[in-house]
């Protein structure tokens, strides 16, 4: 049996005899068990939700009677995010951003029903997922059990008798390294399994399964090569974990959370009542399309008139205040994505300031990749909210060009008691318009996203590895 394997088996034969450690290890297993189970049974129980309730939605608008067709710009419709199965191992921002919108006409609405919003304080502390307790339980358990390896060597004075006996520095710290990696691998497998029930299911995508397994693999490798990295370069043991405790403290806890309230306070955000507020001003400034004297829609009143050839809007083919309708939706919904723009943009460089805080932090770097590879970012639901404004334009200009088709213009305006039930249209009509579907991004899409977290975890970890080995060679020379 080589030097390095006896090394490494003294090493877990000590962690064995402390019954601290070994419970602390077994209660962190059931933790990630427990964490997999009821973060998996709640994603499946939320997709279900909300695809029953994406079903319910979409009857209840199909089934609605006669109607005029701006009654059902004004009607609504709600649609559901569907979840991905990888949001089981981090549900990310979804339980923060909502699950559903409400869509209707002249007004782009925010998600609503987000998870924290209808839980105790808890849910905003953390979630008990696999992520979380890789990212933050996991390291503190590792530095628990490793951060006397080689600085108790030193206080025993076993260290240069080691050395002596012909135990190679590299060798010494190399078979310690290999005995708590195995701890890392014992404390990281829980989650690991319960990533590979995930790929198992419908649905998941291989390519950022694969990146969520390479990314927590080195960020659990790089806590190794940290607490080795600090025993070997301290004199005692205490003073090792201390450092091992701040440097957790600080990387895990408190730079993750600082990030965001500096990102914040450097790149500042409109709250909804001053957008709406705003948009409600630059509304008032587009136009008044009841106003026969408003310069634009009077323009555009005369532009119609040309286009089809007549001098009235009595005289036009199709219904003017369908061709009203249209028009104002365009004009409302490029005033409601400019808005959106800026508001993304400015997101987009918070989260940029953020991720260069991980340089600083492999843990919001790997918070990042998590997120990124689950699909369950900020630019995730980015893509929700795109897609849901481009189905809500597109399924209002459905109902308004419906009014100036099959609606005349007669009917429309006219006042008598029959009027109302001339102008409806048939309930038919609305079982024929689209239902949303959700484009989910391709696997390609979710890894190229999670490359920049991964390669800053893959850079502390080769940094770390670098300075133990520079540390190992030099092991006990001032000591």
């Amino acid at each position: 049996m080589s030097a390095l394997t006896l090394i490494a088996r003294d090493e877990l034969r000590l962690m064995r005899r402390n019954r601290v450690a070994v419970i602390a290890l077994a209660l962190l297993v059931l933790l990630s068990l427990a964490a997999t189970l009821s973060s998996w049974a709640h994603q499946r129980a939320s997709a279900d939700l909300r695809l029953r309730h994406q079903h319910e939605a979409e009857h209840a608008f199909d089934a609605q009677p006669d109607r005029h067709p701006h009654r059902m710009v004004h009607y609504g419709h709600f649609i559901f995010r569907p979840l991905g199965p990888l949001a089981a191992f981090d549900p990310g921002v979804d339980a923060f951003t909502g699950s559903s919108m409400f869509l209707e006409g002249h007004r782009q609405n925010t998600a609503n029903f987000g998870d924290v919003r209808q839980s105790s304080l808890l849910v905003r502390f953390g979630q008990l997922t696999p992520a979380f307790v890789l990212q933050a339980v996991a390291p503190l358990l590792l530095i628990f059990l490793g951060f006397g390896a080689v600085a108790r060597e030193t206080e025993r004075g076993t260290l240069r008798l080691l050395l002596l006996q012909g135990v190679g520095r590299t060798r010494l710290v190399a078979g310690k390294l290999l005995a708590l990696g195995a701890v890392a691998l014992v404390a990281g497998l829980p989650a690991m399994v319960g990533l590979i029930a995930i790929a198992a299911q419908p649905g998941a995508l291989a390519l950022p399964i694969a990146t969520l397994a390479l990314g927590y693999a080195g960020y659990l490798g790089l806590w190794v090569m940290l607490i080795m990295l600090v025993s070997a370069l301290v004199r005692r043991s205490r003073d090792a974990l201390l450092i091992l405790v701040a440097l957790w403290a600080v990387t895990v806890v408190l730079l993750p959370r600082v990030a965001p309230d500096l990102a914040s306070a450097a790149v500042p955000l409109t709250n909804r009542l001053q957008t709406d507020v705003a948009i409600a001003r630059d509304l008032r400034q587009l136009g008044d399309s009841h106003d026969p004297e408003d310069a634009h829609f009077a323009a555009f009143q005369r532009a119609t008139l040309r286009r089809f050839g007549v001098t009235r809007v009595e005289d036009l083919p199709v219904n003017y205040k369908g061709l009203l309708a249209v028009e104002g939706e365009r004009l409302t919904s490029a005033l409601f994505d400019r808005y959106a723009d800026r508001s993304y943009a400015a997101q987009d460089r918070q989260n940029m300031l953020v991720g260069i805080a991980g340089v600083l932090s492999p843990a919001i770097a790997l918070r990042s990749l998590s997120m990124a590879a689950a699909g369950t970012d900020f630019t995730g639901h980015r893509r929700f909210l795109e897609q849901a404004e481009a189905y809500r334009y597109d399924l209002v200009q459905r109902l308004n060009r419906m009014e100036a088709e099959a609606v005349s213009y007669a009917d429309d305006v006219a006042e008598d008691v029959d009027a109302d039930r001339r102008k409806r249209v048939s309930g038919d009509s609305w079982g024929r318009l689209p239902d949303f579907h959700y484009r989910a991004p391709s696997g390609a899409e979710l890894a190229a996203r999670a490359l920049p977290g991964l390669a800053v975890v893959l850079v502390w970890l080769v940094a770390a590895g670098g300075a133990l080995a520079m540390v190992a060679r030099r092991l006990g020379d001032r000591r």
